[in-house]
């Protein structure tokens, strides 16, 4: 069983900004990717962002957060950063973070974001 770390999330109005992080186990090997879910009440969990670990730390993002949000990673610490601003209320969810290991996925307890109008 893989633990991940969470933090970060709130509730901000419209507009403002927040940052998650997300830590993975020092000894994790083989780790492919990382990123960020998101699921709101009563919705299918979402892609959010992901950031390759290898490969150049390439990204991919919603097409609804493009431009707002920044994923990065730190792989001395296995530590990936979700920086999210100009929030919305839409954006208003539970995110989940993703570890992506060969076939295999692990997850967040997930952190609440709440973004008021």
């Amino acid at each position: 069983q893989v633990q991940l770390v969470e933090s970060g999330g709130g509730l901000v109005p419209a507009g403002g900004s927040l940052r998650l992080s997300c830590t993975a186990p020092g000894n994790i090997l083989g780790i492919n990717a990382m990123g960020w879910y998101r699921q709101a009440p009563e919705k299918q969990r979402e892609l959010v962002a992901t950031i390759t670990i290898t490969r150049g730390g390439s990204t991919n993002y919603a097409d609804s957060v493009k431009g707002r949000f920044a994923i990065s990673r730190d792989n001395a610490k296995n530590t990936a950063y979700l920086q999210m601003n100009s929030l919305r209320p839409e954006d208003t969810a539970v995110y989940y973070c993703n570890l992506n290991i060969g076939v295999r996925n692990y997850w967040g307890q997930g952190t609440q974001v709440t973004v008021s109008s």
